[in-house]
């Protein structure tokens, strides 16, 4: 897909503060500086729309990207090892929950995994909290360019076991610097739009 609009049109902490237009939106979720914003960056062709940060937790509300004028990316909270307060963890838990339980626009989200390494407890937890709510999950594998080609297969294979994952769900091995990856991850994406 050719990204000639891309914008942040609100960082929203409840439902109260949502785009009402309708579009379509696909969320991305995942551990905090497992690379959300580099790959919304690399699939846009934008350099820093998304903000990276070394930081890991930088991310604190539900950021809404419109893109093209017909649908938004909703890059979530990470989770892990953000250090911030378990009080500040919890108002998160309860703003995501809200986000992925009530929103009838959300066809879909990504969820952003490292392939380098089995998906931790976390992501297991975060993937059953969104199949829980019967949501299309498409799992991203990122950091492809980090690993050699002749273990790709099996460590895709570590991530859909670890994951537990259903039939229909993909994982797509990707890669933020190399972009390999993005055409299959927009024509899956479309699939939902």
């Amino acid at each position: 897909m050719k990204v000639n609009n891309a914008e942040i049109v609100i960082s929203a902490v409840s439902q109260k503060q949502y785009p009402n237009d309708r579009l379509p939106e696909i969320a991305l979720a995942g551990r905090s500086n497992v690379g959300k914003s580099s790959f919304i960056n690399r699939l846009i062709h934008r350099k820093n729309l998304a903000r990276t940060s070394s930081k890991p937790g930088k991310t604190q509300t539900l950021n809404f990207y419109k893109i093209n004028e017909f649908f938004y990316f909703v890059d979530v909270p990470g989770y892990g090892y953000a250090k911030v307060s378990k009080a500040e963890r919890a108002k998160w838990g309860v703003m995501m929950e809200e986000y992925f339980e009530t929103r009838d626009t959300l066809k879909a989200v990504i969820l952003i995994t490292d392939v380098r390494h089995k998906p931790t407890g976390d992501d297991s937890n975060m993937y059953q909290f969104l199949k829980h709510f019967d949501l299309p999950v498409i799992v991203i594998a990122t950091k492809l360019d980090k690993i050699t080609k002749g273990k790709r297969a099996s460590y895709l294979k570590r991530t859909r076991d670890t994951l537990d994952m259903v039939i229909e769900d993909p994982v797509i091995p990707f890669s933020s610097e190399t972009g390999e990856g993005k055409d299959e991850a927009w024509s899956t994406i479309r699939k939902y739009l």
